[in-house]
């Protein structure tokens, strides 16, 4: 690949944006990186960088820009005017370094981006980081919901990795780690002071930190990422109203589980084409689920349990559907982090999975209730949906799961139609589930009773009359009242279809066969029944 030259990146720059006052020599000197630069850095090397110098203009960049020369870059950009920067050009003119003077209300992350494109192009390795930084932010944007919070997410080097949307309420410290992709030198020296960062690698529990108000400080509370004993990050959270809740503890222990698990995946530099489904591959099967097992190191011979979360018929339709389910998976991933941290979550079949692996006992299915209802709960309070959660039946080890799907996927479907319950496990809907796999069976097979399927084909009333009467329990008087009929009006039509069938609806097997073609017929007539 060619040598990136500063021309290059000026050729990409919108018109106005900044100008070469000062070229670098040689010409055409080439650029192998970028580098973010605050006033207060006293260690940064420059050599062969594309240099930003952020956090001041004009003038005050002369102590800054004289450190920068002592290992002089191809090119420095300075915000500020020309008249300003009359020394700061005779000192780079001596070093041989360009000046490229930015419009002072120009953005430096548009600047950064195109810089990034023109020297970093896409690769494999740029590939993996985008999805590495993709993951984090959606981290960091949902655990700032759930916590009302400002949240960052720094590499052990204190190196911003990720932030969630800026707002007002964030204080300079925040501001400036924005800003320059790491946290400005006198606030972490203050921080080390206060004692954050010993306590930080004392423990792997939230670290308060209080606020400083002479500092320009707010309340932080903040974690730390491990890989085993190897430190490999942070999470800082800075409060931005009336303090932190009661849960931040829980939410941040999940979050930093998702983190850590995000960043040791791009330490290993997993090939972007190689991240398969991994709640998929479980799921089908004890060969697929005992390779996951021991390529993400989980348990494969402790109890284990599967939870569907699904959105309605109407939110699965909206057009912001797709952010939905990603918004939906990234808050259950926090919950089942924090409650199991080799838990799994990924999207099965158009729902959301959430496999929790390594249980102590086969009688955890109230602690999965319980992490259930936070996600439906939280759900709705942050992102303003409503779904619902299946807890499928809790089996002996991890390559039992599979088979529980099929029950778990009629468990669903029980509580979408259910007005009451967002959250149910099998024993709030067994004797449903076991009805809706007959039916399942029942329309896999072609054979049909040929009278009554002409019937419900032929004569809508009497189908329609007889979907009443099977719903009100074969109580003639309800399906009157259903249908707003007299009662020997439903009398007749009942007799009506059982002489043209030849079926008794007294008689529990010709109830039952009656049932399931009803159940098939009322399957493709939803519309004509919800205008009933």
């Amino acid at each position: 690949m060619a040598a990136v030259t500063v021309d290059d990146i000026l050729s990409d720059l919108p018109l106005g944006f900044a100008t070469l006052v000062l070229g670098p020599v040689p010409a055409g000197s080439a650029i192998e990186r970028f580098l973010i630069v605050d006033a207060d850095d006293e260690t940064s090397d420059g050599g062969a960088a594309f240099v930003l110098l952020i956090g001041v203009r004009g003038r005050s960049a002369l102590p800054a820009l004289r450190r920068l020369v002592k290992n002089p870059p191809p090119v420095i950009a300075v915000k500020g005017k020309r008249e300003e920067l009359v020394e700061a050009e005779e000192l780079l003119r001596d070093a041989g370094t360009g000046l490229l003077l930015v419009d002072p209300a120009a953005d430096w992350d548009r600047l950064l981006s195109i810089a990034k494109d023109r020297i970093q192009p896409r690769s494999y390795q740029s590939e993996v980081l985008t999805l590495l930084e993709e993951d984090l932010f959606a981290i960091a944007q949902t655990t700032a919901r759930l916590t009302s919070s400002h949240v960052l997410i720094e590499d052990a080097a204190n190196k911003v990795l990720a932030y969630s949307t800026v707002s007002n309420d964030i204080d300079e410290l925040r501001k400036a780690s924005i800003l320059t992709r790491r946290g400005p030198r006198k606030y972490e020296l203050l921080l080390k002071d206060l004692g954050a960062y010993r306590e930080l690698h004392r423990t792997r529990l939230p670290v308060r930190v209080p606020a400083r108000p002479q500092d320009g400080l707010r309340e932080r509370v903040a974690i730390t990422l491990f890989a085993g004993d190897r430190i490999m990050g942070y999470i800082w959270l800075q409060e931005t109203g009336a303090g932190f809740g009661t849960d931040v503890d829980y939410v941040l222990n999940g979050s930093a589980a998702r983190a850590s698990a995000e960043l040791i995946r791009y330490r290993n530099q997993q090939s972007v084409h190689m991240r398969e489904d991994r709640v998929a591959r479980i799921l089908s099967g004890p060969a697929e689920a005992a390779a996951s097992a021991h390529s993400e190191k989980i348990p494969a011979d402790r109890p284990a349990a599967l939870i569907l979360l699904g959105i309605s018929d109407a939110e699965a339709q909206a057009d912001d559907a797709a952010l939905k389910h990603g918004e939906l998976a990234n808050l259950a991933s926090i919950h089942a982090a924090a409650y199991k941290a080799s838990a799994i979550v990924g999207q099965f079949k158009g729902d959301t999975a959430v496999i929790v692996p390594g249980l102590q006992s086969t009688a955890a299915e109230p602690g999965l209730r319980s992490l259930a209802e936070s996600i439906v709960r939280d759900a709705g309070k942050h992102l303003g949906i409503r779904p619902f959660a299946a807890v499928g039946p809790v089996v002996q080890d991890l390559l039992s799961l599979h088979s529980t799907t099929s029950i778990t996927e009629a468990l669903l479907g029980c509580v979408a139609g259910s007005p009451d319950a967002s959250v149910a496990t099998v024993d709030d809907f067994e004797s449903e589930i076991l009805f809706r796999e007959a039916v399942h069976n029942f329309t896999s097979s072609t054979f049909r009773h040929r009278g009554l399927s002409a019937l419900l084909r032929e004569d809508g009333e009497l189908a329609e009359t007889l979907h009443a009467y099977f719903d009100a329990a074969l109580d003639v008087a309800g399906c009157a009242a259903r249908m707003k009929l007299h009662k020997n009006t439903v009398y007749y039509r009942i007799g009506k279809a059982s002489r043209l069938t030849g079926l008794d609806f007294s008689d529990p097997r010709d109830a039952l066969v009656a049932l399931l073609h009803i159940q098939e017929w009322a399957g493709t007539h939803k519309e004509l029944l919800g205008r009933k």
